[in-house]
């Protein structure tokens, strides 16, 4: 056991003196993660440009009450056309053109046509621009309000809008809460919940395959051989060279659990299905990692087709997007990899409040690829430690 560690340890230590594989092992998965989170948001928030051709104090209200919105990202542009390029372009998902003299025909008690351009063919612009409409009516019954009450003479007109819009915010509104019953969700959810889940999943296969330059190096070294003109078994010296590589895919897997919960508040689910799934997944990796240690003959194949393969079953299995929207044929060839039923875990996980018991058939899956990748990585690896 002193002698397996002691291998393991030898590994981590060359693992640990090289930078190249801590980027790959720490700074870019959490870069990815941070992109697809932040790009995979699907319509909790949505892009809305504003074009102000001179509206005054009423535009600039108007700006505010959507920036206040919640779910509006307001980008300002300075001209119609550069607006609506941008909606076509897909940049904004709706575009609200702002009138010039707008507040003072408001004052006026005159109708303001504010414009809101979307694509009526397109569902998600259709939605954007509702979303829009309901934050302009607000604003317009507050200035409806005001214009009324001012023509009264129950005091000026922008006392009168500072009141409505305090009474705006005191009247109790009816609130809308849908609520998920027998959810049979097919996807995780989005943002940082949608990314980090499936970057664990690519990043610890795909840099254990890439870490199997670390093998082939120590052979070319000769490390093996001055190990075994030691006392050392060759199942010492496999045994150690596995640990080492479930050690590293441990770390990373852990690590990237670490900084979603805690950086991106992801939420992994049952906390003993999610551990019990990150284990089998490392053991996946191990298994993959020494097995390309072996199959490769120099470092530099395991680094330039290392990565490609473990990239190709990462888009097959699910990571890059969902396998809800494949065919059945593709879902099928899909699950021929372990992503996919990793991913599918994690989808059970996160979005259907899973159990260990309700991803329990998924685990025994993932059980399978581990046992044969680490047999058959093991064996090949003692063949090669035997040939020195």
């Amino acid at each position: 056991m002193r002698g397996t560690l002691a291998v393991a340890r030898t590994s981590l230590l060359r693992v640990t003196k090289d930078r190249r594989a801590l980027f790959f092992l720490i700074v870019l998965p959490i870069a990815v993660i941070l992109i697809i989170g932040a790009t995979v948001r699907g319509f909790s928030t949505i892009r809305v440009g504003v074009v102000d051709l001179g509206a005054g104090s009423a535009g600039r209200s108007l700006t505010v009450a959507m920036q206040r919105a919640g779910d509006l990202d307001v980008r300002h542009y300075a001209t119609i056309s550069a607006a609506t390029t941008a909606v076509s372009r897909g940049e904004v998902a709706t575009a609200v053109v702002l009138p010039a003299g707008m507040d003072a025909a408001l004052r006026s008690g005159q109708a303001v046509d504010v414009a809101i351009f979307a694509d009526r063919s397109n569902t998600t612009q259709q939605a954007a621009a509702a979303a829009v409409g309901s934050v302009v009516a607000k604003v317009g019954a507050r200035v409806q309000a005001a214009s009324f009450a001012s023509s009264q003479a129950f005091g000026t007109y922008e006392a009168d809008l500072r009141t409505a819009a305090a009474l705006q915010q005191t009247n109790t509104q009816s609130r809308v809460v849908s609520r998920v019953v027998d959810s049979n969700s097919q996807t995780l959810p989005q943002g940082f919940s949608y990314s980090a889940p499936t970057m664990l999943v690519l990043f610890v296969f795909l840099n254990a395959l890439a870490s199997g330059a670390v093998i082939i190096e120590t052979r070319r070294l000769g490390i093996y051989e001055r190990m075994a003109a030691a006392p050392v078994r060759r199942s010492t010296i496999v045994l150690g060279e596995t640990l080492a590589y479930f050690t590293v895919a441990l770390g990373q897997a852990a690590l990237i659990v670490l900084i979603g919960a805690v950086v991106f508040g992801v939420s992994w689910g049952n906390p003993v299905a999610a551990t019990s799934l990150v284990l089998l997944w490392a053991l996946v990796g191990a298994g993959a990692g020494v097995l390309s240690g072996t199959l490769f003959r120099t470092p530099e194949q395991a680094s330039a087709i290392g990565p490609p393969v473990g990239i190709a079953l990462a888009m097959l299995g699910g990571c890059m997007w969902p396998l809800s929207i494949e065919s059945s044929v593709m879902r099928q060839l899909g699950h021929l990899t372990p992503q996919a039923w990793a991913v599918d875990a994690w989808t059970d996980l996160l979005s259907r409040g899973g159990t260990l018991a309700s991803i329990a058939p998924k685990l025994g899956v993932l059980a399978a690829f581990a046992v044969g990748l680490l047999a058959l990585s093991m064996t090949r690896l003692r063949k090669v430690v035997a040939q020195r």
